[in-house]
């Protein structure tokens, strides 16, 4: 499909996206997540080539949120203002969540509301250090969605998971890099440099065994101590069977760099 509202480039293993509506500071629209979901069904596809997602914004901001002014968004006279998360935005946030390539967000300005979620679907979450996260849902009537009410008290904590979501304060890049919710802070003229950079190393690694990686941590929140046990060894049978598993024994035993294909 042709992108409007997104920036796509696919090279050397990498799918990267930019949420391109600048002058709405890349407010998501229904538009906009369907070209989102499309570059979602290309890196889940096996014969893409994709090893790496890098997801970023265009501009001022990595995104201000829901555009509740988008027509084909949710109308603030019906009754179900969730309908648009049943139907826009759980689908990415699951597919996300199921993608078998690892994925890095870069989060350049603003990160408001329900695009937090999506910045937090990253592995591995860098900033700006202008950078600010934002959950206004209270302020203006909400509850927190986009995955938030489940990630946040795992990735911060009970009491903090509240406090962000009660008083809708701006929590600065720094501070999210002391309470564990980002990898890494860059100046504002690095970070895109810097997401790249790991965006080619994860590229070039065990995309296989990345994937099964994803898997296992994402159930892990759900599953209990003995279930998890089970998780990896059935995924260690698997990945002991992989190309890449037997490349690196090989590269080990004759002391050299492993050269993975991401099979």
């Amino acid at each position: 499909m042709p992108f409007e509202q997104i920036q796509f480039d696919c090279s050397e293993g990498i799918a990267r996206v930019a949420f391109n509506l600048p002058d709405s500071l890349n407010s998501l629209t229904r538009q906009m997540l369907a070209e989102f979901d499309a570059v979602l069904d290309q890196c889940s596809r096996p014969d893409s080539g994709i090893r790496c997602l890098l997801v970023t914004g265009q501009g001022r901001a990595f995104s201000a949120g829901m555009n509740l002014a988008d027509p084909g968004g949710p109308k603030l006279d019906l009754p179900d203002g969730g309908h648009v998360l049943e139907a826009a935005m759980s689908p990415i946030l699951l597919r996300m969540r199921e993608l078998d390539v690892p994925i890095v967000t870069a989060l350049n300005g603003l990160v408001v509301g329900v695009s937090v979620g999506i910045a937090l679907m990253g592995d591995i979450i860098l900033a700006a250090r202008s950078a600010y996260i934002l959950q206004p849902f209270a302020n203006v009537g909400l509850i927190p969605d986009g995955a938030l009410t489940y990630l946040m008290p795992r990735l911060v904590g009970k009491a903090r998971a509240f406090e962000l979501a009660y008083f809708g304060d701006r929590l600065p890049a720094e501070k999210a890099l002391e309470w564990g919710l980002i990898n890494a802070v860059h100046d504002d003229d690095a970070l895109q440099d810097a997401a790249e950079g790991l965006a080619q190393k994860l590229a070039q690694g065990p995309t296989r065994l990345y994937g099964m990686t994803r898997r296992a941590i994402w159930q892990g929140y759900d599953n209990n101590f003995n279930d998890q046990l089970w998780v990896e060894r059935n995924m260690q049978r698997t990945a002991t069977r992989t190309q890449d598993s037997r490349e690196a024994m090989r590269a080990f035993f004759q002391k050299r760099t492993p050269n993975f294909t991401g099979n």
